[in-house]
């Protein structure tokens, strides 16, 4: 009787624990199963991604933050942005990015059109990565990368990775869990987003020739005016 009361009281003393794991980390455990598994799964393992912490508590902690926040530091001029256009992007950053500046990683106007020399520029690099296009009808549009740009076998990257147009107004274009086709690059092209065989956004090996066309994973319509484009600049920011 005595040694059952002890089992019951470790029973009620005996805290629970939820796990919390990046998402890369929640990727590879469930890497075979579509996204209705994953959830499923999730919720039955008690797993939280850390993109699902942040989802729960973004809205309250950009409420909190000072207007300012969202001015950041550029540590040299954009040629493709203007400052109200910086302001509306830094709003829809991860939050690991808030209160760092803006380094230019990368652009075409400095290291030439090669996307040799834009996987160059990434080496090094450990930040998420955001990559400004301006076309040749004058439209600006990109991506937010969760990690920066290099040579793939597969798609890779994470949930913070979006898509956004300045085309004809600021909207963002994020992940919509339908699958998980974020960042795919090798010498002769670099993409983002997938599904029925179109990417969200594409570029070719010389940087110069792009298309986009709406996409599974971001839920994403055309970024440009016109589905094929011709690139005049692009810009990849880093954050540290």
């Amino acid at each position: 009787m005595f040694s059952r009361r002890v089992k019951d009281q470790e029973t009620r003393l005996t805290p629970k624990y939820t796990c919390v794991v990046s998402l890369t980390e929640y990727h590879r455990r469930i890497d075979a199963l579509n996204s209705e598994d994953l959830r499923s799964l999730c919720k039955r393992l008690q797993i939280t991604t850390k993109e699902e912490v942040n989802s729960k508590h973004g809205t309250s902690i950009k409420t909190d933050l000072e207007p300012d926040t969202f001015k950041p530091n550029l540590r040299e001029p954009s040629d493709l942005l203007e400052a109200n256009q910086i302001e509306k992007l830094a709003r829809n950053l991860p939050p690991r990015t808030i209160g760092y500046p803006w380094t230019l990683a990368f652009g075409t106007s400095k290291h030439g059109m090669s996307i040799k020399s834009l996987y160059r520029a990434m080496q090094g690099q450990d930040t998420p990565v955001l990559m400004v296009i301006k076309d040749s009808d004058g439209q600006v549009f990109g991506a937010l990368a969760s990690e920066p740009f290099k040579v793939s076998d597969g798609f890779y990257g994470t949930g913070e990775t979006f898509l956004f147009t300045f085309n004809p107004e600021f909207e963002v274009y994020k992940w919509t869990g339908d699958n998980m086709f974020f960042i795919k690059g090798d010498m002769d092209s670099l993409a983002f987003g997938g599904g029925s065989g179109e990417f969200g956004l594409w570029l070719d090996g010389d940087l110069y020739h792009g298309r986009s066309h709406s996409c599974k994973t971001f839920g994403n319509p055309m970024l440009s005016k016109k589905e094929d484009f011709y690139v005049q600049d692009i810009e990849i920011w880093a954050f540290e």
